[in-house]
């Protein structure tokens, strides 16, 4: 019975990937696993050199102020989606990134935080601007 326990006491706890500390967020009824970048350096290093994301993980970057930041695919193998996302949880605009290279991708408004994901992954779920981002409150503010 102990282990039994155990099982479902490890199952409550957020894990962690070695890139960083999660975060459950959800987009209508699309649930995210996030990782969270929000210091500068976590921010700077984002997914590089990942080689593969799960289907509905990603990663969150969450910044100190809100503003027009840009992201580039710099060492960057896996082919991404970013969202912009305004303080408020709704999304201010989404782009496609293509792999290893330095294209701008910016925010077309200030935002408060950007979420990469999967190429494609939000026009696969029909995720467009306006929507809204659940769960952001839960995320510790940017540094």
């Amino acid at each position: 019975m102990r282990w039994i326990y155990a099982i479902v006491l490890y199952s409550l706890i957020p894990q962690q990937h070695a890139w960083g500390s999660d975060i459950m967020l959800r987009i209508g009824t699309h649930g995210i696993r996030a990782a969270i970048a929000g210091t500068p350096h976590s921010r700077e290093r984002g997914l590089m050199q990942k080689t593969d994301l799960c289907a509905s993980c990603g990663m969150l970057f969450v910044f100190p102020k809100a503003g027009k930041y840009n992201f580039w695919m710099k060492d960057t193998p896996l082919p991404l989606s970013i969202a912009f996302i305004a303080a408020d949880g709704s999304i201010i605009n989404i782009d496609e990134m293509q792999a290893n290279t330095l294209n701008s991708h910016g925010a077309r408004a200030n935002a408060l935080y950007a979420l990469e994901m999967n190429k494609a992954w939000f026009a696969d779920h029909a995720i467009k601007p306006e929507d809204h981002v659940e769960g952001l409150q839960q995320a510790p503010r940017g540094r």
